[in-house]
């Protein structure tokens, strides 16, 4: 029996399929009888939800926002990842730290070593840093991410953003995945569900399966 859960991260441009994955992702886990939570960033606490809501929707300097974002995943790494992982549950996450990277550093062009510090302060463990063990980066072009987002909801603050600004996200996230060691798998999210799901059952079934075990112990 392994001595922790998995640790697994949903990343990618608004629009990218997240919420759609994610939810299959949770139906796969529990056909294959796995105890597994579902959480988001920012958020997945009752403090992290209310700073989620000053994140999206309130205007703020750029150093405050990176700080809030690492407050709020203090908290959640404090109240529900690492307990849970330490139960031995399996933790899905919609979007982590490579997104502060993306978003952060990439969109709104912060330096890249205020954002290593935080991720270091924040995650930083006896073993290291806390990384996800697997990281699912659902990639499509800005074109199709527009796309899928015009559907007449409200935007938030980052929705609303140029598209000079997710030409630096995307970037951001194909450099951090390039980086990762292999950490970040880049999935084409503008393929048809069935050709994706293929692909995401075929990499989850390595972890079920005890092929590939968690990164930290």
């Amino acid at each position: 029996m392994q001595s922790r859960g998995i640790f697994i991260t949903l990343e990618g441009l608004d629009g990218a399929g997240k919420s759609t994955h994610l939810t299959w992702l949770t139906r796969y886990l529990g056909d294959h009888g796995i105890d597994h939570l579902e959480t988001r960033e920012p958020g997945g606490t009752p403090l992290g939800e209310k700073l989620r809501e000053l994140l999206l929707h309130e205007t703020m300097h750029l150093e405050t926002e990176a700080l809030l974002m690492f407050a709020a995943r203090r908290e959640h790494l404090a109240q529900v990842i690492e307990p849970a992982l330490e139960a031995g549950r399996w933790v899905i996450c919609d979007r982590f730290t490579d997104a502060s990277f993306a978003y952060q550093g990439g969109g709104r062009k912060l330096a890249q070593d205020k954002l290593y510090s935080l991720e270091a302060w924040v995650q930083g463990r006896k073993t290291g840093i806390l990384q996800p063990d697997l990281t699912l980066l659902f990639d499509v072009p800005l074109a199709v991410s527009r796309a899928r987002l015009a559907n007449g909801r409200e935007l938030d603050k980052f929705e609303r953003e140029h598209d000079e600004f997710f030409e630096r996200v995307r970037d951001a996230y194909h450099a951090r995945a390039k980086a990762s060691n292999g950490r970040m798998v880049i999935v084409d999210a503008t393929r048809d569900l069935p050709a994706i799901r293929d692909d995401l059952r075929q990499i989850l079934d390595r972890y079920v399966n005890g092929i590939a075990t968690p990164a930290q112990s």
